[in-house]
């Protein structure tokens, strides 16, 4: 999974092409999405009293779609005042892909967290491409690591799993039964750890498909896309490998206070909540009112429980204290 990912050849670095050309997400919807995230950015820089320099830092960055977006919003406040947020913000991607062409100079560009962020950590679909190992119990109720051809995508089951494998498993996932499949996530949870670490001040905030212990999925969900189209996640640089998060290990891991919440209840909690305009604006407005209906539809992918709805987003708050951001 790492080298299919992140390899010479891999799929997040070996072409021009971004992620958006082969799945969407909550970014790539809607720039309704953006505008909330900055809603969370504008009450977190409120909560630090307004730094003399904010860090808003995207973890797994893709192609810089989000940090484009939030810096054109950022820029094109008409209330932005000297000393305001525009002056003050500085956006960081991190990514193992290049610098992508014609990202705005102002945006930073490296391979690995910063050491010191006050601030905004944000991480939007990042952990499920972490790369971790997939273990199956077989008949004789060992857990065996699954193994898989690089060229074909044929599986086999290998030797048994190592101890902090089965640690892993027996807390998180446990009650798995023949054939049931466990994705091994402490290498996400060490990951997400590390990134939360990284915040000084501020919140960091994780938002991605995923699971809890209560309900884990007995045969998994590793999976690819590829140009738009979910395939076989074989491992061969042509497609995204994905599994949803352990959404409750990573956030366990982190050692700070946290939140799960869904993100239809999150985004509701930052002014997305996708009703329909009231008919009397069409009569009024009818082109404010196409506008209006339109925002909504967007809101309504995002919100969707079957769909981008379904995320989870996990919010560690360091130093700071967001009274009534996505609160029930």
């Amino acid at each position: 999974m790492a080298g299919a990912l992140y390899g010479t050849e891999g799929f997040f670095t070996r072409s021009a092409e971004g992620p958006a050309d082969h799945f969407r997400t909550s970014v790539h919807a809607s720039p309704l999405f953006a505008s909330a995230l900055l809603r969370l950015i504008r009450r977190v820089d409120s909560a630090l009293g307004g730094p003399e320099r904010l860090d808003v830092v995207d973890v797994g960055a893709g192609r810089g779609e989000l940090l484009a977006a939030l810096h054109a919003l950022v820029s094109a406040d008409p209330t932005a005042a000297p000393g305001g947020l525009a002056e003050r913000v500085r956006f960081v991607g991190v990514e193992l892909a290049r610098r992508p062409a014609g990202l705005p100079r102002e945006i930073g560009w490296r391979r690995d967290v910063p050491e010191r962020v006050v601030g905004v950590l944000l991480a939007t679909e990042w952990l499920d491409n972490v790369p971790l190992d997939v273990a199956e119990v077989d008949a004789e109720g060992r857990l065996r690591r699954v193994l898989v051809d690089r060229g074909t995508g044929l599986e086999s089951l290998g030797p048994d799993v190592g101890a902090a494998d089965r640690f892993w498993a027996a807390r998180w996932w446990p009650d798995a039964g023949l054939g049931d499949r466990i994705e091994i996530g402490w290498p996400r949870d060490i990951a997400w750890a590390d990134a939360v670490g990284a915040v000084r001040f501020g919140c960091a905030l994780a938002v991605d498909y995923g699971h809890l212990r209560t309900a884990r999925p007995p045969l998994g969900t590793l999976t690819g896309y590829r140009n738009g189209r979910q395939v076989e996640p074989v491992p061969d640089g042509t497609c995204d490998i994905t599994a949803h998060v352990a959404v409750d290990s990573a956030a366990a891991a982190a050692g700070t206070a946290y939140r799960i919440i869904g993100q239809r209840e999150a985004l509701r909690g930052l002014g997305v909540d996708g009703g329909r305009p009231a008919l009397d604006l069409a009569r009024r407005d009818p082109a404010g009112y196409l506008r209006a209906l339109s925002a909504a539809g967007a809101a309504g992918e995002l919100t969707d429980p079957a769909g981008l709805g379904g995320h989870w987003w996990l919010l560690h708050e360091v130093g700071i204290e967001l009274r009534g951001t996505m609160l029930p």
